[in-house]
């Protein structure tokens, strides 16, 4: 596993969820494989990996829904498996799918929940929350007039009632467009400076790298790599530069030259991607080679390394 140094941050971390050596075996399938991590408090932490990693089972354990074979984990203090009532007191699960009514209005599913929490003042949570999540004007209507993203407001809304300490969020933004994550984005962010504890679990890498501060990549069922988003990227030090040219045969010529000295990958539209150390020389010496050869590109562009570059690197590696 690449494991890398814990950024420090100005203000005192507490650990708020604690994982250690989670197994987790359906028949024959083992799932999970001796997983280790930690999340601090007030952060936002992502679980990345692709289909069948191990992400919602792993979910699934720290909410008490399933019990691990082996290994222990705790959130906010409570052992999962001993104390899972104390455990569910002070968390919130939003799945995949949002978890509401569809015959109520906005407004009545969250007093709905509020009674069933014991909220003191149901009706007002309900008001202070639908303008918290910009839903006041749909407040009366039926949430079966709501969009994908209106939907997935209020089922966050709804978790959010009685003040939980962790909220777990299982691929929130899936089938979202890009104005609608855009908004939950702002409501993760919001969240955790509140105080909330954010665990995330995504396959959109930008995500991560929009909103984690501490990010794990598990690749079947075991950890693979665990730190920030500018941690992980030094694993791919290496940049890129993308030329694009007048025609297929300076696509041709530049290949020939530049392949000598460097990985050419081609790309649509008559471009080339470069493979560099990332540094200025570098840079110049592509420059320099392609004047020689009395080539010009028509478009320049830098590249820096990306959480895609980091995920393909690591899980490439693993299934070697």
């Amino acid at each position: 596993m690449l494991e890398l140094k814990k950024e420090s941050k100005s203000r005192t971390m507490t650990t708020v969820i604690e994982v250690q050596g989670l197994q987790k075996s359906f028949k024959d399938v083992h799932v999970l494989n001796d997983v280790s991590f930690q999340v601090d408090k007030g952060t936002i932490f992502a679980l990345l990996g692709s289909n069948g990693a191990g992400k919602t089972t792993i979910i699934n354990i720290l909410t008490t829904l399933i019990k691990a074979d082996n290994g222990m984990a705790s959130v906010a203090g409570f052992d999962v498996t001993k104390q899972s009532g104390k455990v569910r007191e002070q968390i919130s699960l939003t799945g995949q799918f949002a978890a509401v009514d569809n015959r109520l209005t906005a407004r009545e599913n969250l007093v709905l929940i509020g009674d069933l929490r014991h909220v003191v003042n149901s009706a007002k949570t309900a008001v202070e929350l639908l303008d918290k999540f910009k839903l006041t004007e749909a407040a009366d209507r039926s949430v079966t007039t709501f969009s994908g993203g209106m939907r997935r407001r209020l089922d966050i809304a709804m978790s959010l009632i009685g003040t939980p300490v962790v909220i777990f969020l299982d691929e929130p933004t899936t089938g979202f467009d890009p104005e609608a994550r855009n908004e939950m984005w702002q409501i993760i962010r919001k969240l955790a400076s509140n105080g909330t504890t954010v665990f995330l679990t995504t396959q959109y890498l930008e995500e991560a790298d929009e909103l984690a501060d501490r990010i794990v990549v598990l690749h079947k069922g075991t950890i693979v790599a665990n730190g920030s988003a500018n941690e992980l990227k030094k694993l791919v030090p290496k940049g890129s530069v993308e030329l694009a040219f007048q025609d297929e045969k300076s696509v041709a010529t530049a290949t020939h030259v530049l392949e000598k000295h460097y990985a050419i990958r081609n790309e649509e539209g008559l471009r080339l991607a470069v493979a560099t150390k990332g540094s200025v020389f570098e840079v110049a010496k592509v420059f320099s080679l392609l004047s020689k050869a009395h080539l010009e590109p028509t478009e320049f562009t830098q590249k820096t390394a990306t959480l895609d570059d980091v995920f393909l690197k690591i899980i490439g590696k693993e299934e070697k």
